[in-house]
């Protein structure tokens, strides 16, 4: 699809940032693709490689074709490909922003699409391998299929799109001005724009995802479960105190399991009934105390943990309490059914919440990055207007 004529002269300026690390086989590929996207489509487009230090002659091979619109940029510190991306597009001066990735999974010949639904009044426009029109190689297995369908499962609380794990959109810089603290873990740039930048339309582009032509994937197990942890923050993000009462409830049917095993376990042994109850609670309320200190007050974990754990243990008995009393007054009133029980337990859970994330995890001497969820502090948005931004050192 072309784009409109009056936009065509040099007139829509372009940055494609291309993360990469050992890529420095299909870099001639990608660049030859998007050199004839230039010329077929008119577009002012600079290609903006941001290399995670390679060392793979990566630089080179862009120094020796010596094209003024290709630049590579090689960053210091720890590797991360969020972090790449994002830095690439606070570097950018131009009016429309288009990332993607260099194993030529995703087709540059799209980008002119793209642009076009942008222009067209979309805050993102998404590569989609899963709309009607999308494909994806023949080649791709059933656990490959089942890990992408069951990771946009997990991000349907904060988008409905098809793909939110496309790593290949575009959107203009203004766009990315509006975000709220961008601090992406692991490799899924789009989900956190979506969310931070608070995008209302997000039009999916049909595209063919083909495989990687040379190299190897750097989706590894540990990237799975970084996407898991920055699932977290984003639900912490958009819903706030009702994700940490989410993962409160989630910690505490885990301790109900862990009492009841724990007691099952004692029992065995030549312990008597009171000392095994007294000591699967222990244990049930330790467990409860560090997921909710790890996850879902995580903001809080620069307190001291022998301080928290006695107020923790105070709040859970002073809601036992609650739930005793309001079971109690209600048990007449609701003619001594179990509605009374429930009543108290949720009561109880609700007085045990409230205490643990205003008293025992408070958030009062953190920043407001901090206390969205996020474990550790990272630099917030700047425009993209040229000035690298990245706490990572170009080389």
């Amino acid at each position: 699809m072309a784009l409109a004529k009056q936009r065509i002269e040099g007139r829509l300026s372009v940055t494609v940032v291309v993360p990469t690390y050992r890529e420095v086989d299909n870099l001639p590929h990608l660049i030859t693709r998007l050199e004839k996207v230039r010329a077929a489509s008119g577009l002012n487009l600079e290609l903006l490689i941001m290399d995670d230090d390679s060392r793979d002659g990566s630089d080179q091979l862009v120094r020796d074709w010596v094209l003024p619109w290709v630049t590579l940029v090689t960053l210091k510190g720890p590797r991360s490909l969020s972090s790449a991306v994002l830095d690439g597009l606070r570097r950018s001066n131009r009016e429309f922003l288009v990332v993607m990735d260099a194993d030529l999974s995703h087709p540059p010949e799209t980008i002119p699409e793209l642009l076009q639904v942008v222009m067209r009044g979309a805050d993102i426009a998404v590569g989609s391998r899963f709309v009607e029109g999308g494909s994806t190689a023949d080649d791709w297995g059933l656990f490959r299929w089942m890990n992408s369908r069951i990771a946009t499962l997990l991000a349907l609380p904060l988008t409905t799109i098809r793909d939110p794990m496309s790593g290949f959109f575009a959107l203009r810089c203004e766009t990315l001005n509006a975000a709220e603290d961008l601090q992406p873990v692991g490799y899924k740039v789009l989900l956190e724009i979506i969310v931070k930048c608070k995008c209302r339309l997000v039009v999916e582009v049909p595209i063919h995802f083909g495989n990687r032509h040379f190299g190897v994937s750097k989706l590894t197990l540990g990237e799975q479960l970084k996407y898991l942890k920055h699932l977290r923050r984003l639900y912490t993000f958009r819903y706030g105190n009702w994700s940490h009462l989410a993962q409160f409830l989630v910690v505490g049917s885990s301790g109900v399991i862990v009492n009841l095993l724990t007691l099952n376990l004692l029992l065995r042994w030549p312990l008597g009934v009171d000392e095994a109850v007294v000591a699967a609670i222990l244990v049930s309320l330790s467990w409860n105390f560090l997921l909710n200190r790890r996850f879902s007050f995580s903001y809080a974990r620069r307190e001291s943990m022998v301080s928290q754990f006695g107020k923790f243990a105070v709040a859970c008995s002073a809601g036992a309490l609650v739930n005793y009393l309001v079971t109690t007054r209600l048990w007449s009133a609701a003619s001594h059914t179990q509605w009374a029980a429930i009543a108290g337990i949720l009561a109880g859970t609700l007085f045990n919440f409230t205490a643990s994330r205003y008293l025992v995890f408070r958030a009062r001497h953190f920043s407001r990055s901090t206390r969205d969820g996020n474990d550790a502090m990272a630099p917030s948005a700047g425009p993209c207007d040229g000035s690298p931004q990245s706490a990572r050192s170009p080389k």
